[in-house]
């Protein structure tokens, strides 16, 4: 028996409750991993709540990210004892996720923990600092570098927007947070922004082109917000997206991508192919310093997890929330 949140549905709601159950329960997979952590992504306070449906079988366990050990293997590259983690492949919305003391998943879904890292210091950094990584990488690939001018981080409080900072700091770019917990100012600062603002300025419909601002951006928003922060990026520059937080729609024009000849980069997480993932987990080896996770996460029981849903979706979460699945 191991313990789980547990998602199942019913005519009008989404029951969700932690709960023992038995590992014969457990999905097909050639691997079996003893879970240390988790974490609560939006995606699964989503899935938890039931506030959008992204849950894809029923019944459920959540859960877009693990870390642990491996138990047992059908696979020879993997063998027990081996510490791995998973970011998304469908984990927690089509196949039972992390949030649990045991999982059972394809071996082509692992990727080692790298040095220096723990399990802990992987769920610190999560699918939110591995999708920041991925953000990093499309920048640096589209030409955006430290002597273009500044960088843009949206949603600056939360995971990808703290993580973001932390490693675009660290390569020496010039970052600017927009934020709606000004509170945190001094938070992002110590993480390396060199200005923070107001959200509300990007938040609201605007210009089609606006005054050049940003070589580059990482935005975790969308809707109003994305469409001012492509209205206000540099000649040739590079606009990341990887969040929906303020909403699905874009209200912009085409001016910046002719004008101004920008690119406006979709970031996918959870089907990114392997080599892309091992290079994301290799630079954040590199390119994040490991004592800023400290800052950036509070570490939770499972029995927690439910309401830290409700928190994240709430954005009264800082940083990352990791679950410790066996407290």
């Amino acid at each position: 028996m191991f313990r789980a949140v547990f998602l199942q549905k019913s005519d009008t709601a989404v029951l969700s409750e932690v709960r023992e159950l038995s590992e014969d329960r457990l999905p097909e997979g050639d691997v079996l991993v003893a879970v240390d952590y988790s974490t609560i992504n939006y995606k699964d306070g989503l899935a938890i709540t039931g506030r959008f449906p992204v849950v894809r079988q029923w019944p459920m366990v959540p859960g877009i990210d693990l870390a642990g050990t491996v138990e047992s293997s059908a696979n020879p590259r993997f063998k027990p004892g081996d510490k791995v983690l998973i970011n998304g492949y469908g984990l927690g919305d089509a196949h039972w996720g992390g949030l649990a003391q045991k999982a059972r998943v394809k071996s082509e879904w692992l990727i080692p923990v790298p040095s220096p890292f723990s399990t802990l210091n992987a769920m610190a950094i999560g699918t939110a600092g591995y999708t920041a990584m991925l953000c990093v990488l499309a920048l640096e690939q589209h030409g955006v570098r430290p002597d273009r001018g500044p960088v843009l981080v949206t949603g600056a409080a939360g995971g990808v927007g703290t993580i973001a900072i932390a490693v675009l700091a660290k390569l020496g770019f010039d970052v600017t947070a927009s934020t709606g917990r000004l509170e945190e100012a001094a938070f992002l600062q110590k993480l390396g922004a060199s200005q923070v603002i107001d959200r509300a300025t990007l938040a609201s419909a605007g210009e089609m082109l606006g005054e050049e601002k940003w070589a580059g951006a990482i935005d975790t928003v969308g809707s109003a917000t994305l469409a001012n922060v492509c209205a206000a990026t540099r000649y040739r520059g590079t606009v990341t997206a990887c969040g929906l937080a303020q909403g699905l729609d874009f209200p912009t024009s085409v001016l910046p991508f002719i004008l101004r000849n920008i690119t406006l980069c979709g970031i996918d997480s959870v089907m990114a192919p392997y080599e892309l993932r091992a290079e994301a987990w290799q630079r954040l080896a590199r390119d994040l310093d490991v004592k800023k996770l400290d800052a950036v996460t509070q570490v939770l029981g499972l029995d927690q997890a439910i309401a830290t849903a409700n928190d994240v979706l709430s954005g009264k979460v800082r940083g990352r929330a990791v679950i410790d699945v066996n407290r």
